[in-house]
């Protein structure tokens, strides 16, 4: 046991261990799949869902100091419980230190998760004094709406909701609708190319530019990440209007996922989203997907509902976004 695993805060027979690497991956995709049942998880969320082993190894090896920002509760030497760290800087500067934590449903209501949070957030403030940040960082927590036992926790240590994001689904991409009203004369749809790349990054975040709680997105972090076989734009001339950023789930190929969906706010009323949306939409269908996915804040202020309901998607979820001063 760690110096910074506070073993003295469990009840008897439970302990909190570092996260060791591979020989826990299975152990906490069991942890993931037990609580299914009491917190209503979507297994195929595009936000938070059952992640497999796999998964979790990619997410794990992207932590920063994982066996200091990952820690396991064990009781007899089983896994039944863990909490995660993660950190980033968003668009006005604030630094969000995000803690998640997941504990197996017959071991809740016995001080577990409160002793969980308390180590979150006392290796948050190491982190905040490591990296002086304390002048606007803040403490953040997250959790699905179907979540009870996690939103009374937060609640009751002093974490307040400031936004959510609701996740929707299309359920068969065979049954797409046409789009509608042409664009106008001069307006083209296309893929994304590398020659494109600069344009369509500054075309997303450009979109944000009046959004709250979100984080900052250098153009490398859009290279790094770019998976362009579905994406597609809207150019009138050389002049980019929009952009539909989709891709296919790494770990089922018959998910897609709508990443980004944005249009210049000079543009916007035009149809040039719903084209590009139902052109992302049929490129997924054409690599196999059979259904997609989608999420966007409860707060957006351009009525994207309207746009994603009319061709066929769905409400299946609420995500909510957890705050609390670091003092």
């Amino acid at each position: 046991m760690s110096d910074d695993t506070p073993g003295q805060d469990l009840a008897a027979g439970f302990g909190f261990r570092p996260y060791r690497g591979d020989e826990d991956h299975g152990a906490l995709a069991a942890v993931r799949l037990e609580c299914v049942e009491r917190d209503r998880v979507d297994a195929r969320s595009v936000v938070e869902g059952l992640p497999t082993a796999a998964e979790i190894a990619e997410a794990s090896a992207k932590l920063d100091e994982p066996s200091k920002n990952q820690v396991l509760v064990v009781r007899d030497g089983s896994v039944v419980g863990y909490s995660t760290i993660r950190w980033w800087q968003e668009r006005d500067d604030t630094w969000l230190y995000l803690h998640r934590g997941y504990l197996l449903p017959e071991h809740r209501d016995q001080g577990i998760g409160s002793a969980m949070l308390r180590w979150a957030e006392e290796r948050i403030r190491q982190l905040v004094e490591e990296h002086g940040t304390a002048r606007t960082a803040v403490i953040g927590a997250n959790a699905m709406l179907s979540e009870q036992d996690a939103t009374a926790l937060l609640l009751a240590a002093g974490y307040r909701r400031v936004f959510s994001l609701v996740e929707l689904e299309l359920g068969d991409l065979q049954q797409l609708p046409e789009p509608g009203s042409e664009l106008r004369p001069g307006i083209r749809t296309g893929p994304i190319g590398t020659s494109h790349y600069r344009a369509a990054w500054r075309t997303v975040v450009d979109s944000y530019a009046d959004t709250g709680f979100t984080q900052k997105w250098s153009f490398q972090d859009f290279v790094d990440t770019a998976n362009p076989a579905c994406w597609r734009a809207a150019w009138n001339g050389q002049d980019m209007l929009g952009v539909a950023l989709c891709s296919i789930r790494g770990h089922d190929h018959t998910v897609g996922e709508v990443e980004e969906l944005s249009v210049r706010t000079d543009q916007r009323r035009l149809g040039i989203g719903r084209v590009l949306l139902l052109d992302g939409l049929r490129s997924l269908r054409e690599r196999g997907a059979t259904t997609a996915r989608l999420y966007t804040g409860t707060a957006n202020p351009h009525r994207s509902y309207d746009l994603y309901e009319s061709v066929g998607f769905r409400r299946r979820n609420e995500y909510v976004r957890y705050r609390k001063p670091l003092v």
